[in-house]
């Protein structure tokens, strides 16, 4: 289990009944999170200051109720990066907070690699990753297939300060893309992933991340230079864990390196903790990285 302490914009309040209670800087949501399968001390859908609450439908997918003024989007900071968010389709909010155990780690690694750090992040949504590899100076390759995701990277990536940085946007499927760099030649020192669970394509290929993973981890590892610095790979399915995605880095790259693999977890203020993914990571010439 691993969590990041530095967010002060950005707090989870109190869980239960299938739902978590959080402070999005001055913002107050009340979302549903499958892994809270415990009962609520109270009913949190009262607290005063809850501007709105996720509902789920009983026909699949829901909405927001708004309960209290809030802006339509606003901006929280981890460190010295700035990132947009927003209530969004599916319960989302446009960032993962959880994430900041991934951007620290791979911060570290680029800072001390001391030689520029080329970076491809796939399946990249809103750039988390990509804002947290570019502030270290690495230039970074984002694609997702999303044009609004990635237009939103833009937009975290000035937030943040860093117009200025190598950041090269891709609107495309991860694996066809990845298939033209390999036929092109193209290498690059490290690569991230968050692949989704299930999926289809333009003309009409199923993704399904137990059946696929394997063999697209395989051919991202084409790509590799050959001096890697890491290839990180994060989920949210369930039931995958971070066990099986350390074997995956061990058995489809080629190259070898030092695995570590962790779940994910945000603290509570009730001094629990919430369990929010796997990530498994594999770094090159480098023993493991600092928690």
């Amino acid at each position: 289990m691993e969590y990041n302490s530095e967010w002060k914009d950005f707090e989870v309040l109190k869980t239960g009944n299938g739902e978590k209670l959080e402070r999005w800087g001055r913002v107050f949501l009340l979302r549903p999170d499958p892994q809270v399968i415990w009962p609520a001390s109270e009913d949190l859908s009262k607290f005063k200051q809850l501007n709105a609450h996720y509902h789920r439908s009983n026909e699949g997918g829901g909405g927001w109720k708004i309960l209290r003024p809030m802006p339509d989007e606003w901006q929280i900071s981890w460190r010295n990066l700035t990132f947009k968010v927003k209530p969004m389709g599916f319960k989302h909010t446009g960032l993962f907070p959880e994430q900041a155990v991934n951007w620290a780690k791979l911060i570290e690694l680029i800072e001390n690699a001391n030689r520029p750090i080329s970076v491809l992040n796939l399946f990249g949504y809103t750039g988390g990753a990509t804002v947290a590899c570019a502030s270290a100076g690495a230039s970074v390759c984002h694609v997702d297939s999303a044009k609004a995701m990635v237009e939103r990277c833009k937009e975290n990536i000035e937030l943040s300060g860093l117009k200025d940085a190598q950041v090269r946007y891709i609107v495309d499927d991860c694996r066809k893309f990845v298939l033209r760099e390999i036929k092109r030649g193209k290498k690059y020192d490290a690569i991230i992933m968050d692949p989704p669970s299930y999926g289809r394509g333009t003309n009409g290929e199923v993704w399904k991340l137990e059946d696929n993973l394997f063999e697209f981890v395989k051919l991202c590892g084409e790509l590799l230079s050959d001096n890697p610095l890491f290839v990180l790979i994060n989920s949210y399915t369930t039931g995958l864990g971070c066990t099986v995605m350390e074997n995956v880095l061990e058995f489809a790259i080629a190259k070898k390196g030092v695995k570590e693999s962790y779940e994910l977890c945000l603290p509570v203020s009730d001094g629990t903790f919430l369990p929010c993914g796997n990530s498994a990571l594999l770094t090159f010439g480098k023993t493991k990285s600092k928690k």
